[in-house]
């Protein structure tokens, strides 16, 4: 019998993170990642963005399976918040599942109710009776795969995030044995590559290492050395490790979330540091200067918070660390496109702070993310029968299709998709085509242990709280209708002193003159506070150029 398959991306498409791809194959659902974005200057206050798996949870007695393809959180973070409510097994490599913990344990979900399954980076398997592979690839993470999965058509492959690597090492190095052994078994039906550095010319090697860039840097340096990285980029974090083993110095970790991405890396075999080659921040000031490594790891974007706050000298408190002038502080942390603004106060204050700054830029060290042409030599070696560009903005999956047509391997607008979140891509004995349906999809948001319960409405109060708040109260009795007490106007963080009173001056006389209004006509107060707050908004507007919280607050007596 001919399968009948339909794929569905949650997330991951026309953005950078939130990968979750859902391929449904005869009832059945296999999940493929289910990650998080992180917030930038929009979502004020938010922690984490995952994809709207309402999907999966009003289809939660098909979900079969999810893989996990690598230990990054825009793959495996949105799991800690959907599993409970849609369980089924996790198979990950060691160090994927290790990350999948290390998570778990810092958002304060328990990892007893996950049913994990451990397996090597290029295996096979069967869920659910059909065959799944493991292929490992090379990425900025150690033990991450690609995935296969069969069907009557042939293979539906995800590669996941690779690069064209012969030259790393083993837990780094793609087993290409493995990707031609799966590509000659049988044929690829849809291959599914991520788009990122897609418009990129050649291959993304070598230009991802991070120690012939600084390697003489760090050599010639006469006081101490910073350098930050993002914490998930454990094959740059190993290039520090060499090359700290190299010059004789000490690895100190800057912070806890530093120590902690080393201890849980090491218990899975990884980023070894030997002892005469570690040490603690409490002893930092018992080495020399031109004996120390500081190592900082974080997040996009906190990694920059983090970098803002040392340079301002704002660091914890008892924590001995503050930037000197002969410290070398390396910036090995370029930011992506919705990044920009974080990254470039951060680096402007670490210029202010009077250290030896060494700004690593996009243009000389990339991620490890697949080019040109690393996108065609993997159209090349599988041949696939129908193209998905996945895991980027509109421009990238555009790019990536744009490589695939000029491969020369038959691809071309009829059997190449772009996608939308949201969109259903159904396989079946006419062929591949999209659906008229639209799949619930979207972002939300977790604030804090909240999941969800913040609204698009909220995140516009806090952009307005940024801009200032001004409050409007009043006493109104109920019986006479008229004011007894106010009105008081308070402002906070819109003007300055000499230029409040004549703006509050002209809000309060368009506050009360509509709210007199109101009361003669007999308008409830809930009508009559939308309608102050539409005025006073329009007129506040109009004499500042800003849109303040305004909080009119009328208390009936």
């Amino acid at each position: 019998m001919n399968d009948r398959i339909r794929i569905v991306a949650l997330g991951g498409l026309d953005e950078r993170g939130k990968s979750c791809y859902t391929i449904d194959i005869n009832g059945d659902i296999f999940v493929i990642g289910s990650g998080l974005r992180f917030p930038d200057r929009t979502t004020p206050g938010i922690d984490y963005i995952i994809p709207n798996f309402s999907y999966l949870i009003e289809n939660k007695e098909r979900v079969k399976a999810y893989f996990l393809p690598h230990g990054h959180d825009d793959e495996i973070g949105g799991l800690a918040y959907l599993y409970k409510d849609a369980p089924a097994p996790v198979f990950g490599s060691k160090v994927t599942l290790a990350m999948m913990r290390n998570f778990l344990k810092h958002v304060g979900v328990s990892e007893t109710q996950f049913e994990f399954h451990e397996v090597t980076p290029s295996c096979t398997f069967k869920v659910a009776g059909r065959e799944i592979s493991f292929f490992q690839t090379s990425h900025n993470i150690a033990l991450s795969s690609g995935i296969a999965i069969n069907t009557s058509y042939g293979n539906i492959v995800f590669t996941s995030d690779y690069v064209v690597e012969n030259n790393a090492t083993k837990n780094y190095l793609g087993d290409m044995a493995s990707l031609s052994a799966i590509a000659e078994k049988n044929p690829t039906l849809a291959l599914l590559t991520p788009s990122i550095y897609a418009e990129r010319p050649g291959y993304t090697a070598p230009k991802y290492k991070l120690k012939p860039i600084i390697e003489r840097n760090v050599e010639n340096a006469v006081g101490r050395v910073f350098i930050a990285l993002y914490s998930l980029n454990f094959y740059n974090i190993d290039e520090v490790i060499s090359l700290a083993i190299q010059t004789k110095k000490k690895i100190i970790p800057y912070d806890d979330d530093t120590t902690e991405t080393i201890r849980a890396m090491q218990e899975c075999g990884q980023l070894l540091i030997p002892r005469e080659n570690y040490g603690s921040v409490d002893d930092i000031n018992r080495y020399r200067d031109q004996d120390i490594i500081v190592l900082m790891l974080g997040y996009h974007p906190k990694i920059y918070h983090k970098i803002a706050l040392l340079a301002a000298g704002q660091t914890e408190a008892g924590r001995p660390i503050h930037l000197k002038e002969t410290d070398l502080f390396i910036n090995a942390v370029p930011a992506d496109d919705n990044e920009e603004l974080e990254a470039t106060d951060a680096l402007d204050e670490l210029y202010r702070s009077g250290c030896n700054v060494f700004n690593i830029t996009k243009k000389e060290f990339r991620k490890m993310h697949a080019s040109e042409e690393d996108l065609k030599m993997m159209i090349s070696l599988f041949r696939p029968k129908y193209y998905v560009p996945v895991k980027g903005f509109f421009k990238d999956l555009l790019n990536n299709a744009k490589v695939a047509v000029n491969t020369g391997t038959g691809l071309n607008h009829s059997n190449i998709f772009l996608l939308e979140n949201g969109m259903s891509l159904l396989f079946d004995e006419t062929g591949g085509h999209i659906l008229q349906e639209n799949i619930p999809h979207g972002d939300i948001m977790i604030d804090g242990i909240g999941v969800g319960d913040v609204s698009r409405a909220v995140i516009e109060d806090r952009e307005k709280l940024s801009q200032g708040v001004v409050i409007i109260s009043v006493s109104v009795s109920k019986e006479t209708r008229k004011v007894v007490a106010g009105p008081d106007v308070q402002a906070r963080g819109i003007v300055f002193a000499r230029d409040g009173e004549v703006l509050l001056r002209d809000v309060t006389k368009i506050f009360m003159a509509c709210l007199e209004e109101g009361l003669n006509n007999n308008d409830t107060l809930d009508t009559i506070k939308e309608g102050c707050h539409e005025r006073c908004s329009r007129a506040i507007r109009r004499m500042t150029g800003k849109e303040p919280l305004l909080i009119p607050v009328i208390v009936e007596i």
